[in-house]
């Protein structure tokens, strides 16, 4: 991942794609992401961050 441009395009297609599928409305709904963690809420892993943005 070159750019933070990039890695957030990475977060929002994994994230999205169970809504994409029609299995939920929000990506957080959907039991298996991490996407309810970026929004602030506790997931089923403790911890989890998939990508960090990097600050120059």
């Amino acid at each position: 991942m070159w750019s933070n441009k990039v890695i957030q395009q990475k977060i929002d297609y994994v994230h999205n794609n169970p809504v994409e599928e029609g299995l939920v409305y929000k990506p957080e709904d959907y039991v298996y992401s991490s996407a309810i963690d970026y929004a602030g809420e506790k997931g089923l892993i403790d911890d989890v961050v998939v990508f960090r943005m990097f600050y120059i």
